[in-house]
């Protein structure tokens, strides 16, 4: 009996546990791992929101040590990775604890990868480039979108360079993801919304990849009725834990699907773009996402016609000419609402800049799993539609 190896899926995922106040059972976990000093990763706004002071404080109780370190960007850069390491080493640290956003968490992860190779966090660009096991990673999302606490992958910035560039593998997915909706209480309007449009492109980007499958579909489209139901509202209502917790759910649906059946175009040209001009990974995408959706739609337009359904979109009657329309400007209408107006020209982005920005995104993991196979000329073009 013949197999069609095509059909084949896998599928990772950290050990997950959710819901509100599971934060201060940080050290609980920590102990199973045999931790005797923890480098706790975060960033100096997740400190001022109090939420670091919490995971202090477990690790104090269970009198477990650790030194903190909170030199880290909004975009994480090479050298914040290669300083936290030297941190862990010098400690003698054996367990990596990570609370923040997707900037801290990534961090952690390259920190991880650092110290189990000794060598520059540079070198492991790419698909599967990992060799040894990291520590122990426990990691505590504060935001609702980024999922980097259940995803395979890790982003650093090169400023050298100007560009992000992605490390992807099953090696970078965390041990433990504590999933606390009341730690997104601390997320003003503006971070709201760039995470909420980032989870809600992975689950789009995820459930039309080429990659995709009955593993995931499931994951893709509960998030996106999730984060499509309830993103608005949310944040017209910021002190709601009800709708904070669906929106934290959605993100980590979204990150389960698109963790393992990788994105697309927006996400290889947001990767791009944030490493240029070191803008908010949600903004991004943002600017983008209408004008790939329109370029990918015709290479898989039943799956499309699902994303449309899914987003509240009444498709009885409509040809895939009229239902491509209507997505397009259900997304950008959705934008609208939480407050995005985007353009690329509205940052500093021009004509000029394109042919680099395409070039890093064509080498950009993410590329090789979109809908519809593109040449450096489809992204330019999708580009100079979104100035």
């Amino acid at each position: 009996m013949t197999q069609n190896l095509s059909l084949l899926r896998k599928f990772v995922s950290p050990e997950i546990v959710f819901g509100a106040g599971c934060r201060h059972n940080v050290a609980n976990f920590a102990m199973t791992f045999g931790a005797r000093r923890v480098l706790l990763v975060s960033d100096p706004g997740v400190v001022a929101a109090g939420w670091v002071a919490d995971v202090e404080a477990s690790l104090q109780g269970q009198g477990i040590d650790y030194v903190l370190y909170t030199e880290v960007s909004p975009n994480p850069r090479v050298e914040e990775v290669m300083r936290g390491a030297e941190l862990y080493r010098e400690h003698a640290c054996n367990v990596i604890v990570a609370v923040g956003g997707g900037s801290p968490m990534d961090c952690a992860k390259g920190i991880g990868i650092v110290v189990a190779h000794g060598r520059s966090i540079l070198e492991f660009e790419g698909v599967d480039t990992i060799r040894v096991p990291s520590p122990p990673l426990i990691l505590i999302p504060t935001t609702a979108g980024t999922s980097a606490d259940v995803s395979q992958f890790v982003i650093i910035s090169n400023p050298l360079e100007r560009m992000k560039f992605s490390i992807v593998s099953k090696a970078v997915v965390p041990d433990v993801s504590l999933i606390d909706p009341e730690t997104t209480l601390s997320m003003d309007p503006f971070l709201s919304a760039c995470t909420g449009i980032d989870a809600l492109v992975h689950a789009i980007e995820a459930f039309v990849s080429t990659g995709s499958g009955p593993l995931t579909d499931t994951h893709a489209l509960e998030a996106m009725r999730l984060i499509g139901g309830n993103l608005v509202q949310m944040i017209a209502t910021p002190q709601d834990i009800a709708l904070r917790e669906k929106i934290m759910l959605g993100s980590m649906q979204a990150g389960l699907a698109f963790s393992n059946a990788i994105l697309g175009a927006v996400h290889a040209m947001s990767h791009s773009l944030g490493g240029f001009l070191d803008l908010p990974h949600g903004l991004c995408n943002a600017a983008l996402v209408e004008h790939v959706v329109a370029f990918n739609y015709n290479a898989a337009p039943d799956r499309f016609r699902l994303v449309a359904e899914t987003l509240g979109i009444d498709c009885r009657g409509m040809t895939h000419v009229q239902i491509r329309q209507r997505l397009i400007e259900h997304l950008v209408e959705f934008k609208r609402a939480v407050g995005f107006h985007e353009t690329l020209s509205l940052h500093g982005v021009s004509s000029s800049d394109i042919p680099f920005l395409s070039r890093h995104a064509m080498h950009d993991p993410c590329i090789l799993t979109n809908p519809r196979e593109s040449s450096q000329r489809d992204v330019e073009v999708v580009y100079a539609e979104a100035l």
